[in-house]
């Protein structure tokens, strides 16, 4: 499992990278009134891919690490491990199957776009908020008893 959790941390910059990249075409392209090419529409499936391939990820972890059992106990735990708990068997599961969910109806949306600015517009609304979820959702090093680092250990 700590390959797995290592994977799983690496890849969230991949997520991230691609999330803002789709974000800041959407908005350079809705700003400047340019076409929907081809790029943006790969763009915005490589953002998908990454995501789905994190989820898989994460499942495997959810499930593999016991955090079903730990959400089953969680009024039983103790209150310096709560929040923690709470945290990773509910609070990032939930929040990232939300942004998943997100992007896969932002590419269908995107796709069945009218015209160039509709689909810049959603891709900006539905790519956005999933971006910005899921950087609310990471246990980034500056927060409290929840952190991870920056870059796993090997």
């Amino acid at each position: 499992m700590q390959f797995t959790v290592v994977i799983h941390s690496l890849l969230r910059w991949a997520v991230l990278v691609l999330g803002f990249l789709v974000v800041i075409k959407a908005f350079s392209g809705r700003k400047n009134k340019t076409a929907y090419g081809p790029s943006d529409n790969k763009y915005n499936l490589f953002f998908m891919i990454s995501c789905d391939i994190q989820l898989l990820l994460g499942l495997v972890l959810y499930f593999g690490n016991g955090w079903l059992d730990v959400l089953k106990n969680l009024s039983s735990a103790a209150p310096e491990t709560k929040s923690y708990n709470r945290f990773f068997a509910m609070e990032h599961m939930s929040m990232m199957i939300i942004a998943w969910a997100l992007v896969h109806v932002g590419r269908v949306v995107v796709k069945k776009g009218e015209s160039d600015e509709a689909k810049h517009k959603k891709s900006l609304l539905y790519f956005g908020l999933a971006l910005f979820i899921i950087l609310i959702s990471i246990p980034w090093p500056f927060r409290q008893a929840l952190h991870r680092e920056w870059l796993p250990s090997f």
